[in-house]
């Protein structure tokens, strides 16, 4: 039931058709008056925020929840008579979706240059996929969302987009001297570079799961010299293939109907048996599903495991129910927060956008590198 009606109390909740909206708004235009005694239900993968005169009131968790709050007034229809049936006392409800959204696409829309110790400035391509999901649903909304009444993953994805390659290339520059060392580091990179975008999705509430580097391309003569490279330094593991190459052949003379083909084959089916109570007696030692844990949060300021429900950390007392955040330390601010009380720094200073000295190009605030030209900023 809706927030327009007006006898009966309301039953707010939302179900995600699309599966791709990370926040949507009830009422979806506007917003409207919530009745005292109103019904709200929240799923399992949801939470909900009530905004009331502008400013987030609570976050509710999976249940139902009756709302008979101080923050909720008593309003209907006959009530708003004075305001041409509008009341000014506005309500509404953000539904944040906290499933985690898969599969989304990440890569280098223009080359970007790096600088190779044996190759000189080199134009790479990188593409990839990583996964998020909200972590903090008030800050998510106030930080991104707005006043948006539906906000998608196509919404945020451009934008996170541009953080990931902008990391990517300071990560790239940092940790690999020449494109020779690349195979065999994809994984080591993705890490890397996934942890290295955690405090930046942080800022807005998000979580960032997974990050994976899928390719990177380089142009064909150069791609042409790292293959030949690979092959020269794969000769030292010539042992392994001969190896192989003997297991293979033991399994052909035992499948052979000859008499030392039997005598093999005779051999393999003791050794079977064996094997098999081996593979049997691991299982059993882990078999069982281990216990489901309640989920379990960290505190950001004093990084200790608490209740993944938890408003307060109890052991510092830190608020969890993250409003905003210092754009200089990463310190959580209360509402209306003028200062930092970390850092002093002002609260709604954003830090300042870094250009290249070469070249012009404007890059994210702690960039390391040029995205265009390569130069390591100064």
């Amino acid at each position: 039931m809706g927030m327009d009606n007006i006898i009966f109390l309301e039953n707010i909740e939302w179900f995600d058709e699309s599966g791709e909206e990370l926040v949507h708004r009830i009422p979806e235009s506007g917003s409207g008056e919530i009745k005292w005694g109103a019904n709200l239900t929240v799923r399992e993968s949801q939470v909900a925020v009530l905004f009331y005169k502008g400013k987030a009131c609570d976050a509710f968790g999976p249940g139902r929840h009756t709302l008979k709050t101080g923050n909720i007034p008593i309003l209907t229809k006959i009530l708003s008579i004075p305001w041409a049936m509008q009341s000014p006392l506005r309500a509404e409800v953000y539904f944040v979706n906290l499933k985690t959204f898969f599969n989304l696409k990440w890569g280098t829309r223009d080359p970007v240059a790096f600088k190779d110790a044996e190759l000189g400035l080199v134009r790479l391509r990188a593409h990839g996929m990583f996964n998020i999901h909200v972590t903090q649903p008030v800050l998510f909304i106030n930080s991104m969302v707005g006043t948006a009444g539906q906000f998608t993953t196509e919404s945020i994805e451009e934008y996170l987009k541009r953080v990931i390659v902008s990391r990517f290339n300071d990560h790239l520059g940092e940790h690999i001297n020449s494109l020779f060392d690349l195979p065999g580091n994809y994984e080591e990179l993705s890490t890397g570079l996934r942890d290295r975008l955690q405090k930046d999705f942080g800022h807005f509430g998000i979580g960032l799961l997974d990050l994976f580097i899928t390719s990177i391309t380089p142009p064909p003569e150069v791609q042409q010299a790292i293959d030949d490279r690979s092959r020269i330094n794969a000769l030292p593991d010539l042992d392994k293939l001969f190896k192989m190459k003997a297991a293979m052949a033991m399994e052909k003379a035992a499948a052979n109907p000859g008499e030392a083909g039997g005598g093999m084959g005779m051999g393999l089916g003791f050794m079977l048996p064996g094997m098999f109570a081996q593979t049997m007696a691991a299982q059993q030692n882990n078999g069982g599903a281990a216990p489901q844990k309640a989920p379990e949060a960290t505190c950001p300021d004093c990084r200790n495991k608490i209740p993944g429900d938890a408003k307060f950390c109890p052991f510092c007392g830190h608020q969890q129910l993250v409003f905003a955040q210092c754009s200089n330390c990463g310190k959580n601010l209360p509402p209306n927060a003028k200062f930092c009380s970390r850092c002093g720094h002002p609260a709604d200073e954003k830090p300042a956008a870094r250009f290249c000295s070469k070249c012009g190009t404007e890059n994210l605030a702690d960039s390391v590198f040029c995205n265009q030209c390569g130069e390591k900023l100064g």
